[in-house]
């Protein structure tokens, strides 16, 4: 049920590119910034001191503030080039499909929640029309009763009146798919007519619950498409690296020999990479404005045609449609038999 209505929000409501690329790199390097740049300087200032102590702490504070000069200026194009390259293969390192459909295998009650958020009034009223359409199927077996009066007719028509009110029930809310004008009436499906509504609902809860930008952001760092994303950072983390040590390469040569160094350089990159991913949270507010995902859901199903829309809860009855039904009968059936045991 999850995956086919997921399957609607992937292919018909988001274009993942289109989405990140709302993002400014530069306005993420800003948010970024501080807790990026202590980073550095605490990457930095570890690895110079594993393999470099009494050059480090010797170095010239002339030294030491040209490397944080070069910290400042390359860390903002550093995160710029790389925030490039995530939006250019954002469909590399992030999976929306898998991660949503994976969202509500793990936790079931998240399907029900949008569900039942969504079709909050279709649910109501199936549980009212056993009463409207009930009672009047039910004239009809009263009448047929008065003239057949046997012992059978009970629980018999019983069944079928149950069965006949919740078929017509779901009929009702899904059909007719398109609206049709009989003079001042308008017939169209009960959940059809509400496609606005349940828009800015269905994109709600959906972006409280499942596609927030930490479950996101977790998702590309964790996911099965995560090496992906590491190898981009790897390859960015070497580059600013680079440029990072450049001005410390002839002492740090002279003091510890070019294998030590290019280890150095290499562990650098290697630390970057590791803790980047937790200095994220920084970016949570911005990226999730930047994104705008909860407008863009709404908007695009609002947009949808009226058999698209339908598939968005359709699902959540389609499955279990036919189970339904014969449940209505079932108890139309024991109604009538308490009916015929009252009776005789």
């Amino acid at each position: 049920m999850a995956s086919v209505c997921f399957d609607l929000m992937t292919t018909k409501l988001l274009n993942m590119k289109e989405i990140f690329n709302r993002l400014d790199p530069t306005k993420f390097g800003v948010v970024m910034e501080d807790a990026l740049l202590l980073m550095l300087d605490t990457i930095v200032n570890e690895v110079a001191m594993q393999y470099m102590p009494n050059v480090w702490v010797r170095l010239p504070k002339e030294v030491k503030d040209e490397v944080i000069v070069v910290m400042n200026i390359e860390s903002e194009s550093f995160l710029v080039s790389f925030m490039d390259d995530i939006k250019e293969h954002i469909e590399d390192v992030l999976d929306i499909k898998k991660m949503t459909v994976e969202a509500c295998v793990k936790n079931k009650k998240l399907v029900n929640k949008i569900f039942q958020e969504c079709g909050d009034k279709e649910f109501t009223f199936i549980r009212q029309s056993g009463l409207y359409f009930g009672f009047t199927f039910g004239l009809v077996q009263m009448g047929i009763f008065f003239i057949y009066d046997a012992s059978w007719i009970l629980p018999v028509f019983g069944f079928l009146v149950g069965w006949a009110t919740n078929w017509l029930a779901l009929k009702v809310i899904f059909r007719p798919l398109n609206p049709h004008k009989f003079g001042p009436i308008t017939i169209h499906g009960i959940f059809l007519k509400r496609q606005k509504e349940v828009s800015e609902t269905f994109a709600r809860v959906n972006c409280v619950e499942i596609l927030h930008t930490k479950a996101i952001w977790e998702t590309i760092l964790t996911g099965h498409l995560s090496k992906n994303f590491y190898a981009m950072l790897r390859a960015h983390s070497i580059v600013f690296t680079e440029k990072l040590v450049g001005g410390m390469k002839p002492f740090a040569v002279t003091a510890m020999g070019s294998q030590q160094f290019a280890e150095m350089k290499e562990e650098i990159a290697k630390k970057i990479a590791e803790n980047l991913p937790a200095i994220m949270p920084h970016s949570y507010q911005y990226t999730t404005e930047a994104l705008d995902m909860e407008n863009t859901i709404r908007e695009k199903m609002q947009e949808l045609s009226y058999p698209e829309f339908e598939g968005v809860l359709h699902p959540a009855f389609e499955e279990d449609e036919i189970l339904l039904i014969f449940v209505g009968g079932v108890l139309g059936a024991l109604a009538g038999a308490v009916q015929l045991a009252a009776l005789y």
